[in-house]
């Protein structure tokens, strides 16, 4: 009786284990997407506010001011 307790636990361990790794991948997959679409929206809002955006994918920001000042509610810089 106790071997069989035993081995149940050690499979629900398994199991818990492998549905645990797998629902943090997916977690993990979908973030990513996510980021980038907001980081686009926010990118083309600057862009259309500034009529002006830094050159290269990231850095650059000094030269375009407004879209180097502009910041959001927290005093982080809005644009990415």
């Amino acid at each position: 009786m106790k071997s069989g307790s035993l081995s149940l636990v050690l499979v629900s361990l398994v199991l818990s284990s492998f549905l645990l790794q797998h629902a943090i991948a997916d977690s993990s997959a979908t973030y990513a997407p996510r980021v980038k679409d907001r980081c686009l929206k926010y990118c083309g809002l600057c862009c259309q506010q500034c009529k002006c955006v830094p050159s290269g994918t990231y850095g650059n920001k000094s030269e375009c001011p407004c879209y180097r000042d502009k910041l959001n509610s927290k005093g982080k810089s809005k644009c990415p």
